[in-house]
């Protein structure tokens, strides 16, 4: 059973910290990346693209806002919802030990709260809408910050370039 997944491969850095205090830019996909979330509207020569959020959509949402007031060693800091990923910036404000013995990176901070914020939605949405995993990138300085918050800010802009674009 076990030969038929591929074995994958951790894009984690090794004998990093993840729960250590810091910023952090998370992307996050739907199943197969099927446009669960939204749709963007407003391609023409007047209009301003926008993400209109669909019934998924605004249960992540929600949780999004709901997991920023209950977690205090956790602020999300900004972030997007896409028709079929969502990104945001988390900031780690706190150093929180737990008394787990998974080894870090997997008992980290982040993949907790993604792990619970992926069970809240799929809880309220009645199935499973998210891929097995998703992607960090540890955010190194101011530089790297202000583009990524560009990046954020622009997505919606960019969606037809994005690479997760799917239509």
């Amino acid at each position: 059973m076990n030969d038929i997944l591929p074995k994958r491969k951790s894009t984690r850095l090794k004998n990093y910290d993840y729960s250590a205090p810091g910023m952090y830019f998370v992307t996050i996909c739907t199943k197969d990346r099927k446009c669960l979330l939204g749709n963007i509207v407003g391609y023409g020569d007047f209009d301003v693209p926008q993400m209109i959020l669909s019934e998924y959509g605004k249960i992540l949402d929600k949780y999004l806002k709901l997991m920023n007031e209950k977690y205090s060693h956790i602020v999300i800091d900004k972030y997007i919802i896409m028709p079929n990923h969502f990104h945001l910036i988390l900031n780690i404000v706190d150093y929180v030990s737990g008394a787990s013995g998974t080894a870090a990176p997997y008992n980290s901070e982040i993949s907790k709260f993604v792990s619970l914020l992926k069970r809240y939605c799929n809880i309220s949405c009645g199935k499973n809408i998210w891929q097995r995993s998703y992607h960090d990138h540890i955010i190194r300085g101011d530089e790297d910050y202000r583009k990524i918050l560009e990046y954020i800010d622009t997505n919606v802009l960019k969606w037809e370039q994005d690479c997760f674009y799917d239509m």
